[in-house]
């Protein structure tokens, strides 16, 4: 099992060397682990792993190694007893009786009656349509369905009602080594080009050395500086939730980016733009940036770009406190707008299929807030993006 799990490692290209193997059996055989496979996770991420941009190709490989044994939770769920969530059973419900269930009608009745049921709940509840707990029409729990609700205690998403999921969820860093699939991505960003000769002259002019040399009657040697992309650019990621089945788009994307323009930041935000953004998926509530600030550092010649499905609530567009993550003081239309208003070249580019777009509120409102900018992640959206950004 060891053996293979190494093997594994090394397919995946994480530099892991026998003596760091040899390590990790040493560490087994004097009982660091302890039987415990959360604690094996970190001895053997300790001794194999020396770079932590290597955590998430980690991540998977170990995954997939020790599938089938006792999960790792890494993550943080909201203060409501684990009794109250457990998914016994699950409802499921034909088209028919999902009509007759009722939302509560708007986001601040919503959040209101959430109050007064954690005020008036004192047990657990399961199948039942007032109280939080599972398999029910409830708008408050997990495993059930209700038109508009608040997710709580589930691991992931199914019908994507909720409004709001009471969770501390943890997402992963772009792996911009990803290689491309085609490299039709990259010539398409290449449309985004300005060039200029900056800096101390280290490349050899061979036409004006020819010249000066003829004319000189001795060898003359011109030297002019680095041609180079002068375009600078800014890029906006969403990531998790929805965005997870868009991964490798995204990264294929991230990886051309980071290629083809010298001048390039990222942020990660969720859903939708708020007062904070991050750089590193696993630092996210501990390390994030104002807005503010990023778009104070950053002066308007910047091109910015949002990567995003923009599939959420329309509540987290149009409402302070629509973040399905946190209680954001400004609604995230505003946040957009500032982004508008500040850079002149702005685009939206969303891996959800064009012709999806007008079933979805929240894509028809965001593209609103971006002026019409938005463009399907495809090969001719890009082109007509970078276009876009090239006015």
């Amino acid at each position: 099992m060891f053996y293979n799990f190494f093997s594994e490692l090394r397919e995946a290209k994480i530099p892991v060397t026998l003596k760091e193997y040899l390590v990790l059996l040493e560490g087994l055989d004097k009982n660091l682990a302890d039987y415990n496979i959360n604690d094996f996770y970190y001895l053997s991420r300790t001794t194999l792993v020396k770079d932590e941009r290597n955590l998430d190709k980690f991540d998977q490989v170990f995954g997939h190694a020790f599938r089938g044994m006792e999960a790792l939770d890494l993550t943080e769920t909201a203060q409501i007893p684990e009794e109250w969530l457990k998914a016994l059973t699950e409802k499921f419900l034909t088209d028919e009786e999902k009509k007759m269930i009722e939302s509560l009608g708007g986001w601040e009745k919503i959040m209101e009656t959430l109050k007064e049921r954690l005020e008036e709940q004192k047990k657990r509840h399961e199948g039942g349509n007032k109280m939080i707990g599972t398999a029910g029409t409830s708008p408050f729990g997990a495993y059930g369905y209700n038109p508009e609700g608040v997710r709580i205690g589930q691991k992931e998403g199914r019908h994507g009602k909720a409004v709001k999921v009471w969770d501390k969820r943890e997402y992963k860093n772009l792996d911009d080594s990803v290689e491309l699939g085609t490299r039709n991505i990259k010539v398409a960003l290449r449309r985004l080009r300005k060039f200029a000769r900056e800096g101390a002259p280290t490349e050899l002019d061979l036409p004006d050395t020819i010249r000066s040399t003829a004319h000189q009657g001795y060898l003359d040697i011109k030297m002019v500086p680095e041609r180079h992309n002068k375009i600078k650019v800014l890029i906006f990621f969403d990531i998790g939730g929805s965005m997870d089945a868009h991964i490798k788009l995204c990264e294929e994307l991230f990886s051309a980016a980071r290629t083809e323009f010298k001048h390039m930041e990222y942020f990660y935000f969720h859903n939708c733009l708020y007062e904070g953004v991050w750089k590193d998926n696993r630092r996210r509530h501990q390390e994030q940036m104002n807005t503010w600030d990023v778009l104070h550092k950053y002066p308007h010649d910047y091109k910015v770009i949002f990567v995003g499905d923009a599939t959420m609530s329309p509540y987290e567009i149009t409402y302070p406190g629509g973040s399905v993550e946190h209680w954001n003081e400004e609604a995230g239309a505003i946040w957009l707008q500032r982004v508008t208003d500040i850079y002149e070249n702005v685009v939206w580019l969303n891996p959800v299929a064009e012709k999806h777009w007008n079933y979805t509120p929240s894509i028809e409102i965001i593209n609103q807030v971006m002026s019409d900018r938005m463009f399907p992640l495809t090969l001719e959206g890009l082109d007509r993006a970078m276009r876009e950004l090239n006015r």
